[in-house]
């Protein structure tokens, strides 16, 4: 039986485990019994902590989520105008955390199997939804209501389409690369915004 208390550090080690596994092996063949082997813990006891390999799974993607966001919600913390927080989310999609090659195999193979899983595709859901719902917070204080929704769907199709890039290709050489061309989208939108309504509610430099 486990130790009382050992169930937090547990299931860490097998989220872990499970990460570098997907890496090393690829989604399909991240077996409970390799997972385990990573983790240094028998088969067995997984399931004391998990109800199935899906359920692993399903929690490993949830901890890279709610990563991204801790890391967003830091940044957003230190951002005071609007357009800084919008930089603060984009710069925490393409943090350091991203560009490591386990996170790059994790969220692709959360991808690839997104199309078959309900539970994944779940995880994909929410993170478009809260990325989109965050940009839109905020834009709102810099363009017309009705633009904000456009405009993020926009800045989180620069940030899908560069991630993808960088996780097909290899890290980019310098990580400031993507934030910089997706801030630079965000500027010429909001110059274009203000061009045509001259209604620039709040642009700081």
């Amino acid at each position: 039986m486990p130790k009382v208390g050992m169930a937090p550090i547990r299931r860490r080690q097998l989220v872990e485990a499970a990460i570098a596994v997907i890496h090393e092996m690829g989604f399909a063949n991240a077996t409970v019994a390799r997972i385990a082997r990573r983790a240094g813990i028998s088969a067995g006891l997984v399931h004391h902590y998990f109800e199935d390999k899906d359920d692993l799974l399903f929690t490993t993607m949830r901890h890279l989520l709610a990563e991204l966001r801790a890391d967003a919600v830091a940044r957003l913390a230190e951002a005071r105008e609007p357009r800084q927080r919008v930089i603060a989310i984009i710069d925490a999609c393409f943090g350091e955390a991203q560009f490591e090659e386990q996170v790059f195999s994790a969220w692709l193979a959360l991808y690839g199997n997104a199309r078959h899983s309900a539970r994944l595709r779940k995880i994909v859901t929410l993170y478009h939804r809260r990325l989109k719902s965050s940009l839109v917070h905020e834009l709102r204080r810099l363009v017309p209501e009705a633009e904000a929704p456009r405009l993020a769907d926009g800045i989180g199709s620069m940030i899908d389409g560069l991630w993808l890039r960088y996780a097909l290709t290899g890290k980019p050489q310098h990580p400031e690369t993507p934030r910089a061309l997706t801030r630079d989208y965000l500027s010429a939108a909001l110059e274009r915004s203000f061009n045509r309504t001259g209604a620039g509610l709040n642009m700081p430099a």
